[in-house]
């Protein structure tokens, strides 16, 4: 709400509807509710409607359904100072345009409902985009539950924009491969001199082993020589004796 001045100094209603300002953010306790919209109270003295239209997600029949007392997170929609008149949404103002939409751009979004037939994901227009199941993957997607989840984070690209009926067509395909994943391979690939001196030194290696194999060759057979000579010559003593 917005803050009153102390008891005794308190503005009258028309002054603080100066001070507000279109797509202010405040919050409010709703005092009323009739067949046109909701009271809420924003703490200027004078309360704000929030039109039947304002009270539902576009597009779905139910939604934001408040009772008197809640507690609300409202926005100004507009404001008629001479007649001392506050307008007020439920729904956060856009941070897109449509009209600043155009086929191919990259976007980040949060995935707001699922479908049979694909996910809605919020791009920061009143109304949501949509994910096709056939543009979540380059394969075959069975149901778009196997894909993704209600509040994910997901990267987008634009489709198709159609501005007569504000619906924009996105897809989770085709999306740009990071740079950062190239460069790391880029790094892991050894040099020209890299290479050679692992080539060199695994001559080098092949060249101790063989010689190793030579020596122990050599041991082998002089070790196999003596106990021959070691033999014939008991031999020899056992006929003499």
């Amino acid at each position: 709400m917005v803050s009153q001045q102390q008891e005794g100094t308190a503005p009258s209603p028309k002054k603080v509807v100066k001070i507000l300002s279109k797509g202010m953010k405040l919050t409010g306790k709703v005092t009323n509710i009739t067949e046109f919209g909701a009271f809420v109270d924003i703490g200027v003295g004078r309360d704000g409607l929030v039109h039947i239209s304002e009270l539902r997600k576009p597009g779905e029949e139910q939604g934001f359904v408040v009772d008197i007392g809640d507690e609300v997170t409202v926005w100004i929609k507009s404001l008629d100072r001479e007649r001392n008149r506050i307008s007020l949404t439920m729904h956060e103002p856009p941070r897109r345009k449509l009209k600043d939409l155009e086929p191919g751009m990259i976007l980040e979004g949060k995935v707001t409902r699922l479908v049979p037939y694909g996910a809605f994901v919020d791009i920061g227009l009143r109304r949501d985009g949509m994910v096709h199941i056939t543009e979540m993957a380059q394969g075959y997607v069975r149901d778009p539950g196997d894909m993704l989840t209600v509040g994910d984070v997901v990267q987008v690209k634009v489709l198709e924009v159609d501005r007569k009926k504000r619906r924009v067509a996105l897809s989770m395909k085709d999306l740009p491969v990071e740079n950062e994943t190239e460069e790391d391979e880029e790094e892991v690939l050894p040099t020209t001199m890299e290479l050679a001196f692992k080539q060199a030194m695994a001559r080098q290696e092949s060249k101790r082993q063989l010689a190793k194999k030579k020596k122990e060759a050599r041991r082998s057979l002089e070790d196999e020589r003596e106990d021959i000579i070691t033999r014939t010559l008991r031999m020899h003593r056992e006929q003499v004796g």
